[in-house]
């Protein structure tokens, strides 16, 4: 591209848009790459501050902005996400259907460190909505090098950098302890709290059940629900270590393989989850989930409804970020909360 006067540049293509701010009334571009400039466009041309303009001249060691930004885009690009057009060198990604959207931090930060590049994204592991903004891509200047995007694209690999995994369609069997509620002195009051939790992402109950301190009735409760088709198994009440707190053991004798008993996240700390063979996700609920508005239960929430297993490396370090602060207003999920995972 080459810089010429404004006053001189009727008749020469634009190599980028052209901007013009209004505070307050407008933010667009008034005229876009490729186009043709006329007499009749350099009075507004010279208004919006373009004393000079630039105009293509095609080299063929270089990529305009807007070419660049769809090779980010290539690299970036997975099933459930469709690109906005090309704007100003930009191009973002949008959800196509509710899910879990996950980012390959690693390879994304390989890719942000090559010079006069950028790639922004949602934090991982966050829970999505069709139509949701997911990321945006664009290279710094006007042109960039053709052999850096080819650098761009070996270091991101094969690969999308993103993912979209769309909420499964379950059936949740929830099981509530504690001789309290058993025996009706008091009303269960987290059994409604984790309904609500269930149906944000569509999932249904398919039977609920009260238990008294019984480790061995909690235990074969479980197993009943798993065998009436639960695909997934909350237990409330009774997680603490106090030794008339049943549940933990209940769920252990479920033969269950228990990923963790315990998380580096407050409130939460004594949350318990576990797989059966098949897959089937089983989790101890502390009793925090009743009554904190954003829990360890809704960090892992997310990829238990898309179907994505949940290690015990990936629990632990939910610690970076997993210190509730307790705000007199909640903002969960715009918080901090959870965004170091």
């Amino acid at each position: 591209m080459k810089c010429i006067n404004t006053v001189d540049a009727a008749g020469h293509v634009l190599c980028h848009d052209i901007t013009r701010i209004v505070k307050d009334v407008v933010k667009d571009a008034v005229f876009r790459k490729g186009h043709v400039i006329t007499e009749e466009d350099i009075p507004m041309l010279l208004s919006v501050g373009k004393e000079h303009v630039y105009v293509w001249e095609k080299d063929e060691n270089m990529l305009h902005e807007d070419e660049a930004a769809q090779i980010l885009y290539e690299i970036c690009k997975n099933e459930n996400m469709h690109p906005t057009p090309v704007k100003e060198g930009k191009i973002e990604l949008i959800a196509d259907c509710d899910g879990l959207f996950r980012v390959d931090v690693d390879r994304l930060n390989a890719v942000n460190e090559i010079e006069e590049i950028m790639i922004a994204t949602r934090h991982t592991n966050t829970a999505v909505r069709k139509g949701d903004r997911l990321l945006g891509t664009r290279v710094i200047p006007l042109v960039i090098e053709k052999a850096k995007m080819r650098q761009v694209r070996e270091t991101a690999g094969s690969e999308p950098l993103v993912s979209l995994t769309p909420f499964r369609c379950m059936k949740a069997g929830i099981v509530t302890t504690g001789s309290e509620v058993y025996h009706g002195r008091i009303k269960d009051t987290f059994t409604p709290v984790v309904v609500d939790k269930l149906s944000a992402y569509g999932i249904s109950v398919l039977e609920h059940r009260v238990c008294d301190d019984d480790q061995e009735k909690i235990t074969d409760t479980i197993l009943e629900l798993k065998e009436k088709g639960a695909d997934l198994i909350l237990c409330t009440g009774g997680m603490s270590v106090d030794p008339d707190d049943k549940t933990p053991g209940a769920i252990k004798r479920t033969g269950a393989d228990i990923v963790s008993y315990g998380a580096p996240v407050l409130p939460g700390a004594m949350f318990l989850l576990g797989y059966f063979a098949d897959g089937t996700p089983v989790m101890g609920l502390p009793g925090c989930v009743m009554y904190a508005k954003a829990t360890v239960f809704d960090l892992v929430l997310p990829r238990i409804a898309a179907g994505v297993p949940v290690t015990r490396k990936q629990l632990a370090h939910m610690g970076n970020g997993g210190f509730c602060l307790g705000c007199g207003t909640c903002h969960y999920p715009s918080c901090g909360f959870g965004k170091g995972v």
